[in-house]
């Protein structure tokens, strides 16, 4: 008899469990077979379709298109500066006079000794056509004559280099000399950047290889200007992969039309690989992942049905669906935990559980 009475509280017990494991709020239905099917409540929404656009991140620097420290090649006393630091200047522009009086001498005794051996090889060349003159003393007057014309080649190239002028157009910094400093061979006196296009220099991983292609299009953001996105165009792919970082050193242009950016900005790049006007979209929490892949649990008449998906690219919160759904479906975004194919659900927001 006691035997009894404990099989009966075990039956009990396990009733009273099962009624205190559904779900709250859910509501039950009869199975053919006559057991209880509650039905479990769960966020549901649509499929939607939108725009994606297929990238990948990467940080860079910016670089100005052409860049020189503007420098002597002859030493000197500056005679005058002739820009403003700061000025947008043209190719050609006289940026330095050095003071020239002794390279003026200098050419103008050149010039002197070339004229006079031109005269003497002239008179030797007389000489020899009337057979008074000898051919050694002609080669000498010759290579008097090419001596003296290469000094003045040489005396002339030092007069012009008094004059210095910017190489490419572009924005001049700041001097580092001031009129009447003594300048010699190399000595910095200003840069000189040219902004328009501007350049930006980042890295990829080696694994995108196969991806890269130049005139790909880029998406430059950098925090001198938050909420702007500047686009721009990879026209050079390093050949060499960088064995230490295993990445791809790329460079892209940007037209940088209104000189708003300035080389060494840190810029964040995005590479768009491609754009896709109609892609189709599921918030990333409603993927469930299975040994074959991804699942989602679209609602069919009032159940949950797992369905195999293609997933492509993310998006912020929401993950592309290459193939598997159609647009305007229900599908199950949060919840899905406790499903099984073909249990039957509800939707939280119709039925006001929080």
């Amino acid at each position: 008899m006691a035997r009894l009475s404990f099989i009966l509280l075990v039956i009990i017990a396990a009733g009273g469990a099962y009624v205190l494991m559904a779900p709250p709020g859910s509501q039950s239905a009869s199975s053919p077979q006559g057991r209880r099917i509650f039905t479990v409540p769960v966020e549901i929404v649509d499929v939607t379709r939108g725009a994606f656009v297929e990238q990948e991140a990467a940080v860079g620097t910016l670089v100005s298109d052409e860049a020189v420290i503007i420098r002597p090649e002859i030493p000197g006393r500056v005679e005058k500066i002739h820009f403003d630091e700061g000025q947008h200047i043209k190719k050609g522009t006289l940026l330095i006079s050095i003071e020239r009086t002794i390279y003026q001498a200098e050419h103008d005794q050149a010039r002197a000794r070339h004229k006079l051996s031109s005269a003497n090889y002239e008179r030797a060349m007389d000489l020899q056509r009337l057979g008074a003159g000898t051919q050694r003393a002609l080669d000498e007057a010759l290579s008097g004559m090419q001596e003296d014309e290469a000094a003045l080649d040489l005396a002339r190239a030092r007069l012009e280099r008094t004059h210095i002028r910017a190489p490419f157009g572009g924005v001049l910094g700041i001097r580092k000399v001031s009129p009447g400093d003594y300048i010699t061979p190399g000595q910095a006196i200003v840069n000189l950047e040219a902004l328009t296009p501007i350049k930006v220099d980042f890295r990829l991983p080696e694994t995108l290889l196969g991806r890269l292609a130049t005139g790909q299009e880029i998406e430059v953001n950098v925090d001198a200007f938050p909420n702007e996105v500047f686009s721009g165009t990879i026209y050079a792919i390093d050949p060499r992969v960088d064995s230490e970082g295993r990445s791809i050193v790329m460079r892209a242009r940007v037209p940088n039309t209104e000189g708003r950016l300035r080389p060494g900005l840190f810029a964040r790049v995005n590479v768009v690989f491609s754009r896709r006007v109609d892609a189709l979209f599921v918030p990333e929490r409603a993927l469930v992942s299975v040994r074959n892949g991804q699942h989602v649990f679209v609602v069919v008449d009032g159940k949950a049905v797992a369905t195999e998906v293609r997933v492509g690219g993310r998006q912020e919160s929401l993950a592309e669906i290459l193939s598997g759904l159609t647009y305007g479906q229900k599908i199950v975004a949060s919840g899905q935990m406790k499903l099984r194919n073909g249990t039957p659900v509800a939707d939280l927001n119709t039925m006001g559980i929080p």
